[in-house]
C-alpha cells in the first residue's frame, strides 16, 4: 500500500482533547478503509503566518499513514466537511520517518537553548563566522589623502600661499 504523511490544522479555540478526538475519528476512517496509521504526532498550538478563517493560531497534527488511496480520499473528504479543520496537506512518500519528525526535533532544540538559539549567540542570521582577523599595530588610516582629519588643525589659508 502507498505511504502518506498527512498534516491537518485545527481551529485555535478548540481544546487539546477535542483535537485528540478529531485525530481518533480520522484514524478510524483510515482503519475502516483497510489502512493503518503508524504514527501520530501532535505538534501543538502554533502561530500561523497569515490568518486563516479569522484564526491566528492552529493546532497542528501529523499522521503517518499506510493505506489505500480511497481511504485517504475519504478521510480528506470528511476533513473538508468538518468546520474545526482549517487546512489539510497529504503528501505521498517513499518511506515513512522513524522517530520524531523535524518539528519535534526543532522543539527539543529550542527547549534546550544553546548555540543554535538565535537569542543565545549562535551568530544570528549569518551563522558563526569565526574569529575576526587580527590587524596588528598598524597606523590609523588617512581617509582623504593628505587632507587633515577633522580633529587635526587645518593650516591657515594665508600660510600656504607663496608670493
Amino acid at each position: 500500500m502507498p505511504l502518506y504523511e498527512h498534516v491537518f490544522l485545527a481551529r485555535q479555540d478548540i481544546s487539546t482533547q477535542q483535537v485528540e478526538a478529531l485525530t481518533e475519528q480520522f484514524k478510524g476512517v483510515i482503519e475502516a478503509g483497510g489502512g493503518k496509521v503508524t504514527k501520530v504526532e501532535p505538534w501543538g498550538l502554533k502561530s500561523l503566518t497569515f490568518r486563516i478563517r479569522k484564526n491566528r493560531k492552529a493546532h497542528f497534527t501529523l499522521l503517518n499513514i499506510d493505506a489505500p488511496p480511497a481511504a485517504v480520499a475519504e478521510m480528506e473528504r470528511q476533513q473538508r466537511i468538518n468546520e474545526d479543520v482549517l487546512r489539510i496537506l497529504t503528501v505521498r512518500v517513499d518511506a515513512l520517518e522513524e522517530g520524531p519528525s523535524m518539528m519535534l526535533q526543532k522543539r527539543d532544540r529550542d527547549d534546550r537553548g544553546g548555540r543554535d538559539d538565535f537569542r543565545g549567540g549562535g551568530g544570528g542570521r549569518f551563522g558563526d563566522r569565526g574569529p575576526r582577523r587580527d590587524f596588528g599595530d598598524r597606523p590609523p588610516r588617512r581617509d582623504l589623502g593628505d587632507r587633515p582629519r577633522r580633529d587635526e588643525e587645518a593650516p591657515a589659508a594665508d600660510e600656504g600661499v607663496q608670493a
